[in-house]
């Protein structure tokens, strides 16, 4: 269920996801808020799950993990037992950036990022053996970035 948020509400929710490190001040100067009122609205958007966590991105080549894998998984049954145990080591895996329950041939999506293709392999081999219920799946690897970013559209909602 989505959450009313006014005119304020959305233009913080802008600024933040481009830099989560701005002061309450800087952006009550830009919206036209007290720093106080700022430090209000931003309290109730995290106590309201609105946002979810205010990270630092980090470039994965710059330390050490230059490829980037997109892995569509099959499974062989959905049992919900098998899901469950299936999710939560996907969850628990590190490598895997991101991960999505979809439509179509494929039963999941996986974003994995790793250092080279034998850190890839090895992880496909314990995927496929820690999860019975696994029974393909598919990579295609990501030769350039163009866009990367969990950046929701705000300001193009109406006021």
């Amino acid at each position: 269920m989505a959450i009313e948020l006014d005119k304020f509400d959305r233009k913080i929710l802008v600024i933040v996801q481009n830099d989560a490190r701005r002061s309450a001040e800087m952006i009550g100067a830009e919206i036209g808020l007290s720093a106080s009122a700022v430090q209000r609205r931003m309290s109730r958007l995290r106590e309201e799950a609105v946002i979810t966590a205010e990270v630092a991105i980090v470039n994965p080549k710059s330390v050490g993990y230059p490829l980037t894998m997109i892995v569509d998984i099959e499974v062989e049954r959905e049992r919900p037992e098998l899901m469950v145990s299936l999710k939560r080591w996907i969850a628990a895996e590190p490598a895997i950036q991101e991960a999505w329950y979809v439509t179509g041939d494929g039963d999941y999506v996986l974003i994995v990022t790793t250092r080279d293709v034998e850190a890839y392999d090895v992880l496909m081999q314990k995927l496929m053996t820690e999860n019975a219920n696994v029974k393909r799946f598919h990579t295609r690897v990501a030769l350039g970035t163009v866009k990367r970013g969990l950046r929701v559209p705000l300001d193009e909602l109406p006021e």
